[in-house]
């Protein structure tokens, strides 16, 4: 989907939380331990606030999107309790990058949208 437009005042809450859950970081941070359950948690995090968001119509093809894309690469990796190899870390920074690419895409078009353009551009 490359144009979502706020039906009403809910729908256009609804995205603005959606946009605020897909702006949570998915990138390890300073605590990381190298393992690949650890890199997960920014992700398990926007996973948790989109199951707690309900939209419908167009907003809720973008959800969906997320958390479809989101899903797979979190239930493959949020076990792994086994520290990575350089094979592994560069798979799995293969798969966040992927993740965080269509996150952003889904931003981009929450905040054109939605009228808050200027903050995406941030």
């Amino acid at each position: 989907m490359t144009t979502w437009r706020p039906a009403d005042e809910h729908e256009s809450t609804a995205g603005w939380h959606l946009w605020l859950s897909l702006s949570t970081p998915l990138w390890p941070g300073p605590a990381w331990d190298g393992t690949a359950a650890s890199a997960m948690a920014g992700l398990g995090t926007v996973l948790s606030a989109c199951a707690r968001l309900e939209c419908t119509g167009p907003l809720s093809d973008l959800l969906h999107s997320a958390v479809f894309v989101g899903s797979l690469p979190h239930e493959l990796w949020s076990t792994d309790l086994e520290p990575l190899d350089g094979e592994r870390l560069a798979l799995l920074h293969a798969d966040l990058s992927g993740v965080a690419d269509h996150f952003s895409h889904l931003r981009t078009v929450l905040a054109t949208g939605g009228g808050w353009a200027e903050l995406e551009s941030r």
